[in-house]
């Protein structure tokens, strides 16, 4: 039975689109060139609209909404000037396979060319950093593209995408035809290509999964335990892919990521047989594309034909959703011979992984805030970190033991932090989400904190403050030793920062204090900001400024 068409505004059908595609919440910050937007999504009352303090942001919040509840975050902003505040989290999507959907209100079609006010060619402006981009010049075609662009984010390897709107466009009146929601595809392996997986796999003798995150996207958690269980594989994850596989378990290798430690990097080189699963073999997770060998034979898996063989050549590679993939293998037909092997991955995490004694202090450190989280929080709490070296921290001591329990940016992106929270937090109200921040992080989105205040999410977020870019100075110290520019930053009181925007804030300088804050802040419904004053001297894990400097 053909659709019937449905007269109504532009505006009106994009609206439909997002009930159709089950939307609930839509992060924005306002702008006069999609107010007929706005309104109609005024008149849905299944539609929560959450406006933020800055376009970067909203961005970061619809995208740690889309990681945490495996749906499209969608954002909206006004022209050129919203555009370029939220493209750092259009690309933070893009690097992390996020599907998201960002609607940018675009100047009057009479006035397009003209280099109208706030005008930018916003499909050339992110082309490089969106899986599509497309501008809707006819009112009768918004349900084909708006459905399209959703299908797009979430099929394949998902990812970002962009739909400019211009001002007239959302007020003209069409018939509308609408279809129903977006099925996603999950292509699997042949019989041929797993009896090539079994083929190989039977004459390893040290094999390896690195687990990915088209793993999580695919919610093939379950499956990939199952798998390993089956077969005895120790497993390690790609860059800040966590929570991929229980870390407290025996077949747990340990993580790819900065600064990995060298047990962790010595178990991915001497591996013999490399299984990738739903990982693009990025930069970090291969230690700047030198930790593999053509000696090892690789195994890709992912669902983007684009990612195999774009950094190493594989013996075989599989196009295949993840969670289908695994699924399949299960059936190889493997008398696992590796044992040895696999308890030998585990000690070396479990020995990089342990966190050292040392003399007692009153003075909170680092390792103590890890230490303190991991007694503390629930075990389904989610943790979202910023970019900088206090992440680290984290990476190596912190044991993620529940799917769905890690959210950070495989792009680095500074201000992430605090409204990936928010997104995470707004997808799960009932959890505990806490995100961890450097002062230079912190900076950069602080005023989204405002918007946690405004909508009840009661995040906890810890802040590292080292008053520095403490990455940058690491760089700077290991390549001009002693000449310090531009990484300094000024003091600052997070903590009456938090009170100014009417949510809890404290400092603690030892563990009790540290203790008694996360335990409040649990109980607490407003959003709590925890200071830590950070060693300066200690700029890294494994390293002082001093120990940098002597090394010259």
């Amino acid at each position: 039975m053909s659709p019937i068409p449905k007269k109504m505004n532009g505006a009106m059908a994009i609206v439909e689109c997002l009930r159709i595609e089950e939307v609930v919440k839509v992060f924005c910050v306002p702008g006069e060139s999609y107010l007929p937007l706005l309104d109609a999504i005024y008149d849905e009352p299944s539609i929560e609209l959450i406006t933020a303090r800055h376009e970067g942001g909203a961005s970061f919040m619809a995208e740690g909404y889309a990681k945490a509840s495996k749906k499209p975050g969608v954002v909206m902003a006004t022209r050129g000037v919203g555009g370029a505040n939220l493209s750092i989290g259009v690309h933070t999507a893009y690097q992390d396979s996020t599907p998201m959907v960002v609607f940018l209100g675009q100047v009057h079609s009479k006035f397009r060319g003209r280099e109208g006010f706030q005008e930018v060619d916003l499909d050339q402006f992110f082309g490089h950093i969106a899986k599509w981009t497309v501008e809707i010049k006819d009112a009768d075609r918004v349900p084909e593209l708006v459905q399209r662009a959703f299908r797009i984010a979430q099929t394949g390897r998902p990812g970002p995408v962009v739909i400019s709107l211009p001002e007239d466009l959302l007020k003209q009146e069409a018939e509308m035809i609408f279809h129903p929601k977006v099925k996603k595809s999950r292509p699997s392996p042949s019989q041929h290509e797993l009896r090539e997986v079994e083929r190989i796999l039977k004459k390893a003798e040290r094999p390896l999964i690195i687990a990915g995150g088209g793993i999580i996207a695919s919610e093939g958690e379950e499956e990939l335990l199952n798998f390993a269980e089956t077969f005895k594989l120790p497993v390690m994850a790609a860059f800040r892919r966590h929570d991929v596989f229980p870390n407290h378990h025996p077949l747990y290798a340990g993580h790819l990521g900065l600064g990995t430690p060298k047990d962790i990097l010595a178990t991915t080189k001497e591996a013999d047989v490399i299984l990738a699963i739903g990982t693009r073999l990025s930069e970090v997770t291969t230690q700047d594309y030198s930790l593999l060998s053509p000696e090892q034979q690789l195994i890709h898996i992912d669902i983007d034909d684009q990612t195999i063989g774009r950094v190493y050549e594989p013996s075989l590679g599989i196009v295949s959703d993840a969670k289908e993939a695994i699924s399949s293998l299960i059936s190889l037909k493997i008398q696992p011979i590796w044992k040895e092997w696999t308890a030998k991955c585990n000690e070396r995490y479990q020995r990089s992984s342990l966190l050292k004694e040392r003399p007692y202090s009153e003075k909170l450190s680092n390792e103590d805030v890890i230490q303190e989280l991991q007694k503390l929080l629930p075990e389904n709490s989610i943790i979202t970190n910023d970019a900088g070296n206090f992440a680290g921290w984290l990476h190596q001591y912190y044991s993620f033991k529940n799917k769905k329990t890690y959210i950070g940016p495989t792009s680095g992106a500074m201000g992430y932090g605090l409204p990936a929270a928010i997104g995470a937090a707004i997808a799960f109200p009932n959890r505990v989400v806490v995100s961890l921040s450097g002062d230079g992080g912190m900076m950069m989105t602080v005023q989204e904190l405002e918007t946690a205040v405004r909508y009840n999410v009661p995040i906890i977020s810890i802040v590292f403050n080292n008053r520095m870019y403490g990455t940058i100075r690491m760089h700077q110290e290991i390549h001009y030793p002693e000449k310090v520019i531009g990484t300094e930053l000024g003091s600052i009181d997070f903590a009456a920062l938090a009170k100014s925007l009417n949510a809890n804030g404290v400092k603690a300088n030892t563990v009790s204090e540290f203790t008694e804050a996360i335990l409040c802040a649990m109980k607490s419904n407003l959003p709590t900001v925890i200071e830590v004053d950070m060693d300066r001297e200690q700029i890294s894990v494994s390293k002082t400024i001093q120990q940098i400097r002597s090394q010259k």
